[in-house]
């Protein structure tokens, strides 16, 4: 038998089977394109710019403005500073926020090389090192949620007690890489059940435009200042409230998804330049306007809403400047 015959016999005994290999490619291909030319394409919508950037290192602490940050799935990183990362407790454990301690919106956590640095009114400058590996591991309590944190030592606890003044102790805490984090899922079921976040009260990213702000002065007496709002991630050049409706957006290279609105307390009542808290304003005014639809109460309550929470999708650099995109 020559070699025409044998070719010949095999297509023969193996027809079946090329006619199905072969009608299985052209369906997958027909499938592949039909898929590219049905799926509608994304539509990428420019609707701001990144104009500030700020992480708060310490819960309820000062903003650190920065130029340019890691947008990770637990917040905003620069250098050593992680966004609410370090929690002022109670000799017991409990955390301490503005709501109890003012004050505490006037102290700023800055970082050289290998220490923190702590600054307050009419204090000295305090140093610690950043890592302090023989120190105790404590538990902690943020709301109604448990969580650790690695004491910061004698000499923060003494100056923050100074500082606060208010007859009590406080320590400073840290949160690590290898402890266990709270679920945000558990504080708010609105979020994913991946997302994790250490000290902030729920999400890990907050955005707010610089117009809502701008609007909500025009209703105040005396005007409120974006720090007063403690977001991370602050828009220039949108319409007030633009942000509410900002479901999925790009910023460089990071992917955000909006999850909820950030429902106001009394803790916006707190002044950042002065630490004085008048228990009012702007509070009272965000309530006369900004209270949720009444088929969302049993989410927000009688929180009024300002500036949303973002879900991290994909990590990147953010940077002031940075187109905001909406994806459509």
């Amino acid at each position: 038998m020559n070699f025409r015959d044998i070719m010949k016999n095999a297509f023969s005994e193996n027809r079946s089977a090329l006619l199905y290999f072969g009608g299985g490619v052209l369906t997958a291909l027909g499938l592949v394109v039909g898929y590219k030319y049905l799926q509608k394409p994304k539509k990428v919508t420019r609707v701001g710019v990144v104009s500030q950037l700020l992480i708060h290192p310490i819960k309820s602490g000062k903003a650190v403005s920065v130029t340019s940050a890691e947008c990770l799935e637990m917040g905003l990183k620069f250098g050593e500073l992680k966004d609410r990362h370090w929690l002022v407790i109670t000799e017991n454990g409990n955390q301490v926020t503005g709501r109890q301690e003012p004050r505490l919106v006037l102290v700023s956590m800055t970082s050289e090389g290998e220490h923190l640095c702590l600054n307050a009114p009419s204090m000295e400058e305090l140093r610690i090192p950043i890592s302090q590996p023989r120190n105790p591991v404590v538990n902690c309590r943020v709301f109604s949620a448990d969580i650790q944190g690695r004491d910061c030592g004698n000499e923060a606890s003494d100056w923050l007690s100074r500082f606060l003044d208010s007859g009590k102790v406080f320590r400073l805490v840290q949160f690590e890489p290898q402890m266990r984090p709270r679920k945000a899922k558990e504080i708010e079921s609105l979020f994913p059940p991946s997302e994790k976040v250490a000290y902030p009260d729920v999400g890990a990213i907050m955005l707010l435009s610089e117009a809502s702000v701008t609007d909500l002065n025009t209703r105040l007496e005396k005007d409120a200042t974006v720090t007063r709002f403690r977001p991370n991630i602050v828009v220039s050049g949108c319409d007030a409230y633009a942000e509410d409706s900002w479901d999925q957006i790009e910023i460089g290279d990071v992917r955000l998804h909006r999850v909820m609105s950030c429902g106001r307390c009394v803790f916006t009542t707190v002044d950042p330049e002065t630490g004085v808290m008048d228990r009012k304003q702007p509070l009272e005014t965000l309530k006369s306007y900004r209270l949720c639809d009444p088929s969302e109460k049993h989410v927000y309550k009688a929180a009024p809403l300002f500036g949303q929470y973002y879900s991290v999708k994909r990590n990147g650099i953010i940077q002031v400047g940075d187109p905001v995109n909406k994806i459509c």
